[in-house]
């Protein structure tokens, strides 16, 4: 995966050429990657569902993060960046039916890690359940759902945790239900930049 190929752009988002995503994180090149957030309405109430990420992760483990999200390779155009929504969480979606939010920059930068992310953003409007979920468990450990409310109070600081509702793989490798509502806070999230920039004003 450190040798991976992507695109790599300057300021302006001119592309400069192509760099390992070893090289990408080591120098902080301007990359391209795609998100998509998937959100639901049941029975009045505004859902949204977050990943979480395996526990054998290099960079942010354990830690809730974008429904499904990944780098755009090289020789791949933003279109193509719905196979992570497939890889990552088993759940086949047409291109067509993302709402694109647009491209927002992104840059964390840490120790001997900087990531600089031109981020391709959509929403998809989902009417999955749990079970409908099939997780790549190198990448992804569960999946869980909060109130859109109550998670943008989380996110904005106007509340210290909320109650989210999911499920995990289990040492079998077969999906298991939280028998308990469970608890979020702030600390357990990777840094959501974009969702105060591009989700809040759209969904």
């Amino acid at each position: 995966m450190e040798h991976e190929q992507l695109r790599i752009f300057d300021e302006d988002r001119n592309q400069i050429g192509v760099a390992s995503r070893k090289d990408v994180h080591r120098i902080g090149y301007w990359h391209e990657a795609f998100h998509c957030w998937f959100v639901s309405n049941e029975k009045g109430i505004d859902y949204i569902y977050l990943q979480l990420r395996s526990d054998i992760k290099k960079d942010y483990p354990n830690l809730l993060d974008i429904t499904a999200a990944g780098h755009l390779l090289a020789d791949e155009t933003v279109k193509d960046g719905i196979r992570e929504i497939k890889e990552e969480i088993g759940i086949d979606v047409p291109f067509d039916e993302l709402v694109p939010l647009g491209v927002f920059d992104y840059c964390v930068i840490k120790e001997n890690f900087i990531d600089k992310e031109l981020a391709n953003v959509f929403l998809y409007k989902s009417e999955n359940t749990f079970d409908d979920f099939t997780l790549q468990a190198e990448e992804v450990s569960g999946i869980v759902k909060a109130e859109f409310n109550d998670f943008t109070k989380l996110w904005l600081g106007e509340r210290e945790t909320i109650e989210i509702k999911g499920f995990e793989i289990n040492k079998d490798g077969n999906n298991t239900l939280w028998d308990i509502v469970q608890t979020l806070y702030i600390k357990g999230l990777k840094s959501l930049k974009l969702f105060s920039k591009v989700i809040i004003p759209n969904f």
